[in-house]
């Protein structure tokens, strides 16, 4: 069995390889049981949770990860989430390789959340706000930029100096980049709204946003998480990555319990639109909203790819 570290992980993970491994994915078959969620000391000071999330397809591959968010850890400095992940065969069950699941859990989110852009954002989006500067925030712009012409970054979190902090490296990497303290002016001047935090409470409303933004929330995956207000889900092109979003993400289950949404608003999933089952954006005035809990076939993809081009 291989053990591959977060290094070779993150490089052998670039988006440009990454975001079309997922759409391929995406448009094959995979098998994806409901994810397992326990949560751990729920009635203590510092309540985490664990994910189980296997997956199997065609091509000979199976694996499982396994994650931890706690997300007090940030106050200790620490990352709120955790992961590992082993892959094996889907032929014997023998295991082929034990992964860094911290890489493959942040690179295919920040990929898959571009991969969704491709087809919901406008085309010469050209400004970013990024809402978070976590691990899988700060991987946002780099995925985006290869897929729409992103040139300006702003940056807001609710730690001011991780914010500055990741706006030192993208500017390093050739970015316009600068830190926001005003979500609602900064929502007004971008093009893409994308928010990757563990809030439960909502940081973006809907009269923030211009006509043709796209809003991407890809933080909360649980009921009681929360990046937007049920506004946003009002006279706005509604999608998902896959049908669990419904069940279980808070941004979602708010506003369909209100009212303000309902199931059949939702256009279509992540897997509808990269088998071009239905389209995506439409008209550049309207306000798209992609909302993602994540999916183990995601993972399986990452897995898979990290495992093939090992020895190249």
């Amino acid at each position: 069995m291989l053990i591959i570290d977060a290094e070779k992980t993150r490089a052998l993970l670039p988006f440009d390889r990454l975001i079309p491994a997922l759409q391929e994915a995406f448009r094959e078959e995979v098998h994806v049981p409901l994810r397992h969620n326990h949560a751990i000391h729920p009635e203590s000071s510092a309540p985490g949770c664990m994910l189980l999330m296997p997956a199997w397809n065609n091509q000979g591959f199976l694996g499982i990860k396994t994650v931890t968010i706690f997300a007090q850890n940030a106050a200790a400095g620490l990352p709120g989430l955790h992961s590992t992940y082993m892959l094996h065969s889907a032929t014997t069950g023998a295991p082929l390789a034990l992964i860094d699941g911290n890489e493959i859990t942040s690179r295919r989110t920040a990929a898959a959340s571009a991969l969704a852009a491709t087809y919901l954002s406008r085309s010469d989006c050209s400004s970013l706000l990024v809402v978070g500067a976590g691990r899988v925030a700060s991987l946002l712009p780099y995925a985006y930029r290869t897929v729409r012409p992103i040139q300006q970054v702003a940056v807001w979190d609710i730690n001011p100096a991780q914010a500055a902090r990741l706006v030192d490296q993208l500017q390093q990497d050739g970015f316009q980049a600068r830190a926001v303290d005003d979500l609602a002016a900064a929502c007004e001047q971008a093009d893409i709204v994308t928010c990757a935090t563990l809030s439960t409470a909502p940081l973006i409303e809907r009269r923030w946003l211009k006509p043709g933004t796209h809003l991407d929330l890809i933080g909360g995956f649980t009921p009681q998480m929360r990046e937007s207000d049920d506004g946003c889900f009002d006279g706005t092109e509604v999608f998902i990555d896959t049908d669990e979003a419904p069940m279980k993400a808070g941004d979602l289950l708010s506003p369909l319990q209100s009212g303000v949404l309902r199931k059949e608003d939702i256009r279509a999933d992540l897997a509808s639109l990269c088998k071009e089952r239905s389209p995506g954006r439409i008209d550049d005035q309207h306000i798209t909203v992609f909302k993602a809990v994540g999916t183990a076939l995601e993972d399986l993809a990452a897995a898979q790819l990290v495992y093939v081009q090992r020895s190249q």
